[in-house]
């Protein structure tokens, strides 16, 4: 539950335009289509995504971490990893299948994207399901064991010789056009009202500077009453 009161408190310190923009981006926040990042090694990648998934709406990333620590570049991300919604993955050697369970239990099938199979074209795929996009590591792709538990494969169409894309250029590609096509669809894809609460009570907070220090005097005040 959110303290509402605590909540006015801390909003004080933002102007409108702020709120109102919070506001705004939240109506385009959606839970329908998930990214999931595989052992990615290079900051700049996964910082790259994670800025993708902010600028089309989508509100979770989800990091495993069996062999590389997903790390993010601020210069590259530009902020949008306070934004996002992102969950680690990196307590044994079984995360992929953690997160893979994880995403399942809350309703997603898991869609590998890679181009070296009889995978759906990215202009065919069915965006009313409740989707997670799995990228593999840099230049191997996503493990053998995505690939065994995976519900279906993506791949964009290429024409030209080379077979594969950067995997942050890949995912820009394919969040577009999903997140796209799911607006212009009948899917019911926004956050619920609890959801946008949560998360407009988070990016308030995480905007205010010295936001601890503000809080605790805020509660010393309420004790005082």
């Amino acid at each position: 539950m959110i303290d509402e009161k605590l909540l006015n408190y801390f909003e004080t310190y933002l102007t409108d335009k702020r709120k109102n923009l919070f506001k705004k981006v939240l109506e385009d926040r959606t839970r329908h289509f998930s990214v999931v990042l595989e052992d990615i090694f290079q900051p700049h990648n996964a910082s790259a995504v994670v800025r993708t998934a902010d600028i089309f709406g989508v509100q979770d990333v989800h990091a495993i971490e069996n062999k590389y620590t997903n790390k993010v570049s601020r210069h590259v991300a530009k902020g949008s990893q306070k934004w996002v919604t992102s969950r680690r993955y990196k307590k044994d050697g079984d995360n992929t299948k953690v997160c893979l369970d994880h995403l399942r239990k809350q309703g997603y099938q898991i869609i590998a994207t890679t181009p070296h199979n009889d995978s759906c074209l990215l202009q065919d795929f069915d965006v009313t399901k409740k989707s997670a996009f799995v990228f593999g590591v840099e230049a191997e792709g996503v493990s053998d064991y995505v690939k065994e538990q995976a519900d279906g494969f993506l791949k964009i169409p290429m024409v030209g010789f080379t077979e594969s894309l950067n995997i942050s250029v890949a995912a820009a590609i394919i969040l577009q056009d999903v997140t796209t096509k799911l607006r212009n669809s009948d899917v019911d894809w926004q956050l619920s009202k609890e959801e946008k609460d949560v998360l407009y009570f988070n990016w308030v907070r995480k905007t205010i500077k010295n936001v601890d220090k503000i809080e605790k005097h805020y509660l010393e005040n309420l004790k005082t009453e």
